[in-house]
């Protein structure tokens, strides 16, 4: 399945559940899985498929954070590759994680292989991190669901 496919069906139904919504992340987070045969994209059909703006695109090319090639005439390609990596700068900047921790994951990553401890424990962190924040939104919603009903509403 090429790329752009695969991100069209992550972001369809973001918090689908279903067996292929969560086969279509794990497969674009997996370099393996993924062929680099997909054409690349320019920095507006980068955006428009991630649902962000050229902008922020640039940002964090200037953060150190994404990479994208240049054609011969000096505009922004982005491969499939490049797609994977901002798919997930994009998570987990919704998730919370720091700019600063962004940055330093980036370049374990681009230490190599030696660095996948350091990272896995990032990502143990992050994990951790975003369990807490669930079970805050639960009892928000639980709050605001109660809330309706004492006004006289069903949730």
């Amino acid at each position: 399945m090429a790329t752009a496919d695969l991100i069209e069906l992550m972001l369809a139904e973001p918090r689908a559940s279903s067996a292929s919504a969560v086969d279509a992340r794990h497969t674009l987070l997996d370099d393996s899985t993924v062929e680099d045969t997909s054409s690349a994209l320019g920095i507006a059909e980068a955006a428009e498929l991630l649902g962000q703006s050229s902008h922020t695109l640039r940002y964090y090319e200037r953060e150190g954070l994404a990479h994208p090639d240049r054609n011969a005439s000096g505009y922004r390609e982005y491969s499939p590759a490049h797609l994977r990596r901002l798919v997930f700068l994009i998570r987990m900047r919704v998730s919370g994680m720091t700019m600063s921790d962004l940055r330093h994951y980036v370049r374990l990553v681009e230490g190599g292989a030696e660095t996948m401890p350091e990272r896995r424990q990032m990502m143990l962190d992050q994990r951790d991190r975003i369990s807490r924040q669930l079970g805050e939104l639960t009892l928000a919603l639980e709050t605001t669901e109660y809330k309706i009903r004492s006004y006289g509403g069903a949730p």
